[in-house]
Order: C-alpha cells, then structure tokens, then sequence
C-alpha cells in the first residue's frame, strides 16, 4: 500500500508517548498527524473559560462558531479554538485534571469523532488517542496501544511541565495520572482500551527512537 494512504491509530494512556511518537512518525513518512488528545483539552478549556461546566449544547454550539485547528510555528504545533491560540492554556493543570470528564460526555465525542473521522478519510495519516483503534478507527491499516508504569508516565509529564515553566508535584502528578487511567478506562462511552488486532508496545524504559524505530517496523 502506499504510504500517503495508510491509516496509523497509536492508543495508549495519559503520557504513554503516543504523542511525541506519532509526530515523529508523521514527520518521517510526510503523512498527516492529527492530536485527538488536543481536540479533547480544547473542548474542557472551552467548558472551564466559558464556565459552562457539562452543558455540552453551549461548548459544542462554541466549537462550531469557532472550530479547532491547528497550525505549526519554529516550536512545534499550534492549537487554535477559532482565531485563538490555546496550545499552552489547554496544557494548564485545571484543564488537564478536567479533560476525562468534558472527553466522557457521549455528545462532545460524538461531535469530536465525527470531526477526526472526516479528517482521516483521505488518508495518510496518524492519529493518537484513547479509542481511535476501538472507535474513531477501527478499520485503520496499523493500531499500535503504548503502555508504560505510572512511575515513569508522571516523570515524564514532571520534566515537560518544568520545560513549560508550570510548576507540579511529582507525588501529585502520580495521583492525577493513576486517577485518569482509572476514569478513562471504566468511562462508559468509548474506554480506553486496547483494540483486538493493536500491537501492544510497552515503553518504560525505552527511548523516544527506540519506539519509534520499533513502530516503523510494522508501518514498513
């Protein structure tokens, strides 16, 4: 098959490496990345700025008035809810300890799913989430599901929020994690969960290429 047709889901828990990986592989075979995760945080920062707590009619009616999109600058990529840029305040903690309960309501991800399956259809893509294998797309050409120890997950996370100067607990950051792990994985609508044909990648204690070069394997 050629690579600018090929469909590549990536799920796996919260700082799995889903997203740095799927970038890379984006980058390497010129296809298309799309940051579901990202849609999901625009959706709760949406609902948290305007307040609306789960009232999914107003922040899906927002959307709609002001659609996510994305952009790319020297720094890497850029969110957009209508002409507003969003990428560093739907990466605060208020949104990040929101983000399971705004994605769970079956309306906003409908709405959401609808959106990334359109942007999908053509192809060429790779798409990382909680449910793409499962539902966004289950008949993609490779579904690979990241795990890795909450340990090192929250690690993770700690090192990026010190490179964006947000200051957090290590101990905390733990909690947090393990708690969303837990809520996204016994949420009714669409769970985090590894989908039948998905190749199970454990990354604690691998490296960023190491993964990467391992996904390219199966893409090839």
């Amino acid at each position: 098959m050629n690579l600018k047709e090929i469909r590549i889901a990536i799920d796996g828990p919260a700082s799995s490496g889903k997203s740095t990986v799927a970038k890379i592989i984006a980058k390497d075979f010129d296809i298309i990345y799309l940051d579901t995760g990202a849609m999901y945080r625009a959706a709760t920062y949406v609902a948290l700025s305007n307040e609306l707590d789960d009232d999914f009619e107003k922040i899906i009616t927002i959307l709609k008035e002001n659609p996510i999109s994305f952009g790319t600058s020297s720094e890497g990529q850029l969110v957009y809810v209508g002409e507003v840029d969003v990428t560093h305040a739907i990466r605060q903690n208020d949104v990040t300890n929101a983000v399971s309960r705004i994605s769970a309501i079956p309306e906003i991800r409908a709405y959401l799913v609808d959106a990334q399956r359109e942007i999908a259809s053509h192809g060429g893509i790779v798409m990382d989430g909680r449910d793409i294998g499962t539902v966004v797309l289950p008949d993609a050409e490779l579904k690979i599901f990241l795990v890795a120890s909450v340990e090192e997950r929250a690690e993770r996370r700690y090192k990026e929020n010190l490179a964006k100067g947000i200051l957090t607990d290590y101990e905390q950051l733990k909690f947090e994690i393990a708690e969303r792990d837990r809520k996204d994985s016994t949420r009714e609508v669409s769970p985090l969960k590894q989908a039948d044909d998905a190749i199970l990648i454990d990354t604690t204690g691998m490296g960023i290429a190491a993964v990467v070069s391992k996904i390219k394997s199966f893409v090839k």
